[in-house]
């Protein structure tokens, strides 16, 4: 098989490094939330009233916020990975036809 096809014919390659890239957001999130908790028990307390969550003055990481944020990546992961599952599928397609 030439050097290239899948790139030529295929979104694969796109939606493989979509997956990489979620993969490392995925993972500065969990670090996000994992340095907050270790490096103060309060860390994840409710904000005081008329304060930003998250803020400095705050001092604390808002999970609520960051926990949005992880449950939208693992959306896009798995529906990249989806995507990724049917382009193989045709390019398998392709092939034995």
């Amino acid at each position: 098989m030439p050097f290239g096809f899948i790139e030529r014919v295929s979104s694969a390659p796109g939606l493989k490094e979509g997956l990489d890239v979620s993969t490392q957001r995925t993972r500065m999130i969990a670090d996000r939330v994992a340095q907050a908790s270790m490096q103060r028990p309060d860390a994840f307390a409710i904000p005081a009233p008329g304060s930003k969550p998250g803020s400095p003055e705050v001092g604390g990481v808002d999970l609520e916020a960051e926990m949005v944020s992880l449950a939208d990546e693992q959306l896009r992961y798995e529906t990249t990975a989806k995507l990724l599952e049917k382009a193989y599928a045709r390019l398998r397609s392709v092939i034995k036809d």
